[in-house]
């Protein structure tokens, strides 16, 4: 698929990471439509990349229907919103866990579904969803998240069997620690010492040479990150005893703690 003059939705575009993305799209000669919760830092973004914008809450199932109808047939969907429904499921409220499974897997599951359509109809398009690496590995205070990133994971590498014939792609990336932007550094807390981090711009690299060369999946981390990761998918005891070192446990309760601040 080729970026240059495709119709683009980018979903989160508000965020850190969603910015960096929507600003190598426009590098790349896209024509994007962003779409975000906060309509101050949208219309900002619109305005210097000088493109077209919509505010949405992807809660609300009212105003997500009417992004979708509005939109009409996109040659690229990158679903890239997100939020981090940090805690113990036993500490959240129903409709706090309906909020997290909304943004983050329903809303991808079912906008994709429909946008989908119209790129069978052509024979051509590519879907992107943005995991994490907490998408492979779980720890106890992001079980929620993992959860919405786990199943992210598993229906975006399903739906792209599913697709292949059709001649639409689908990938699915999965940032680490990002510095400088994403919720890990909203939540500004300090990393283990020695643990290195990746940029945003890394990730928005990676969702180009996905969609340009159809690439399943990425981890967007530093290698000793990606080799954890995967050693936890086949070993999860081990990852278990390694995110409840003392260290890590202790990073992982203030990145809670920080994040039920935040948001």
């Amino acid at each position: 698929m080729k970026i240059r003059n495709s119709k683009v939705l980018l979903t989160g575009a508000t965020g850190g990471i969603g910015q960096a993305i929507a600003r190598e799209l426009t590098t790349y000669g896209a024509q994007v439509l962003l779409t975000g919760r906060n309509s101050k830092i949208l219309e900002r973004l619109a305005s210097e990349l000088n493109c077209e914008q919509i505010a949405c809450d992807l809660s609300n199932e009212v105003q997500t229907k009417a992004l979708l109808e509005k939109v009409g047939d996109v040659d690229i969907y990158i679903a890239n919103a997100g939020i981090p429904g940090a805690g113990s499921t036993l500490d959240l409220e129903s409709s706090e866990i309906d909020n997290v499974i909304d943004v983050n897997l329903r809303v991808p599951i079912k906008s994709s579904t429909i946008i989908s359509r119209s790129m069978i109809t052509r024979g051509a398009g590519h879907i992107v969803f943005i995991s994490s690496l907490s998408g492979l590995v779980a720890s106890p205070t992001t079980m929620l998240y993992s959860a919405t990133k786990f199943g992210l994971r598993g229906y975006a590498l399903s739906l792209r069997q599913e697709l292949a014939p059709k001649g639409v792609g689908v990938s699915v990336i999965l940032p680490g620690f990002i510095r400088d932007a994403g919720m890990f550094a909203e939540a500004k807390v300090d990393l283990p010492r020695g643990t290195r981090t990746k940029a945003p711009q890394d990730v928005s690299s990676a969702v180009m040479s996905a969609i340009e060369n159809n690439i399943a999946e990425i981890l967007v981390a530093p290698i000793e990150l990606r080799i954890g990761a995967k050693l936890g998918t086949v070993f999860p005891r081990l990852a278990e005893l390694a995110q409840n070192a003392g260290p890590a446990r202790a990073m992982a309760e203030r990145l809670r703690d920080a994040q039920r601040n935040v948001h």
